[in-house]
């Protein structure tokens, strides 16, 4: 008898259960299937560094099918889950569906950007958690910078040179060091903004950044930051947002067209349509063996689960803890089907580190601490182990190796993915966009 068993998500939790489950099963005693909406698996602590053109884009991801050898990716969701029945329903890219039936059901879609009903947050902002918006902000960065060096009207400049950045926590802290760092040495090149000057701001609800490391690495961090200029307003809120205003809660209205939102995530809400039990937050109830409460064969992990954390509460939503879960629930579902010992999850979370630009960071590991240039070489060593792949790793390596001795590359192409219109007037406007249309602006900054 082939056992068959469904991941859905192929994240950091989902891609390395499918992994561990390769090692443990022996082949043809199970059939595997993973469920993802992209064919590969994004190495989401580097993401600021794609974004600030340290690393190739390419270069911090992996293809699934690189490092699964025997499972069938599938491209797509799982839109529903029957659980009488033991099915859920595959919907492809292409509107196609399917009820694939299972004797065991792995839930890791992990989450997505918190939102709050914000005025103009959705139409104005942009996040911070994929590949396509870490592109999106470096080329949206270069294109500020070019046009505020273009202009002489100082309030658009004002306008075009400052960039707020809300949410204190990993995602938000990082990007916003490294996209800084970026612009501040890419303004040697555009004298009449470098004139004017930059705004970077971040905002920060709560009275501190940085909550899942100590308070003194936190503070370190905001040192650093205000001492390269960077204007940290903790205890503050985004109240409203503009095509060219951010309005925050001390009533100061910040001339802005660059609004990046990275205040926490939220768990997957297709797990609302699976019928599983769910805590306050929207995570699914799980057990130390991360198997969902009152459902057999069903098990839920990574940023989508309640995981208990041996030292109390519920484990983070970080990489750290979905890629040491994951060993945990490919071993409990292999001795479910009699392959091995159960285990449960022990895992305490011994280091952390979190990137201030090229060449600083602040860290972690057990009882000592490290920032400044040890923290960023540990850190990026931690980082190398850490991704999927020895190609990958070795591609990362170069990458940092060359960004060394080389200026940052300014090249805007966000032209590209976008051809344009097939017609003869294509041509007349530079070959790589659409005809404009009347009373329509080339290329607005949004």
């Amino acid at each position: 008898m082939a056992w068959n068993i469904v991941i859905a998500g192929g994240g950091f939790a989902g891609a390395n259960v499918a992994r561990e489950l390769e090692k443990l099963l022996p082949k043809q005693s199970s059939r595997l299937i993973l469920v993802n909406d992209v064919n590969f698996l994004l190495y989401t602590p580097l993401l600021p560094e794609a974004a600030a053109g340290t690393l190739e884009p390419r270069h911090v991801v992996t293809p699934l099918r690189d490092i699964l050898n025997r499972t069938n990716l599938r491209l797509g969701v799982v839109d529903a889950h029957d659980r009488d029945a033991r099915t859920v329903t595959i919907r492809s890219h292409t509107g196609e569906t399917e009820d694939v039936a299972y004797d065991h059901l792995v839930l890791a879609p992990g989450s997505i950007s918190r939102f709050l009903p914000i005025p103009g947050l959705t139409e104005h902002a942009v996040g911070f958690k994929s590949l396509a918006d870490a592109i999106y902000l470096r080329n949206h960065v270069i294109e500020t910078l070019e046009m505020a060096n273009a202009t002489e009207d100082r309030a658009l400049r004002d306008e075009l040179l400052t960039y707020v950045f809300v949410g204190g926590g990993y995602a938000g802290l990082e990007a916003l060091a490294e996209l800084q760092d970026f612009a501040a040495d890419a303004m040697q090149h555009y004298p009449k903004a470098r004139l004017h000057g930059m705004r970077w701001v971040l905002v920060e609800a709560a009275e501190r950044v940085l909550p899942e490391i100590d308070s003194e690495l936190a503070d370190y961090a905001v040192r650093e930051l205000r001492g390269r200029g960077i204007d940290v307003k903790m205890g503050t809120t985004l109240d409203e947002v503009t095509a060219s205003t951010a309005r925050i809660s001390t009533g100061e209205v910040l001339p802005t067209r660059t609004v990046v939102w990275t205040a926490g995530v939220a768990p997957h809400p297709a797990l609302k349509r699976f019928g599983v039990p769910l805590d306050e937050r929207g995570r699914v109830k799980v057990g130390h063996d991360m198997a969902v409460e009152g459902m057999d064969g069903v098990w839920a992990l990574g940023d989508a689960a309640a995981v208990p954390n041996p030292v109390g509460g519920t484990c983070p939503p970080t990489a750290q803890h979905a890629v040491r879960q994951a060993p945990v629930v490919a071993a409990n579902v292999a001795a479910a089907v009699g392959v091995g010992q159960p285990k449960e999850f022990t895992y305490e979370g011994s280091a952390s580190f979190v990137n201030l630009g090229r060449y600083k960071a602040v860290g972690k590991i057990g009882d000592k601490t490290f920032r400044g240039f040890k923290a960023w070489w540990l850190a990026r060593s931690y980082h190398m182990s850490q991704i999927p792949g020895l190609p990958r790793k070795i591609r990362a390596v170069i990458d940092w190796t060359a960004s060394l001795p080389f200026s940052r590359d300014l090249s805007e192409v966000g032209s590209i993915g976008r051809p344009g219109v097939l017609s003869p007037d294509r041509y007349a406007h530079g070959g790589s966009h659409r005809p404009v249309e009347s009373g329509e602006d080339v290329d607005p900054v949004e």
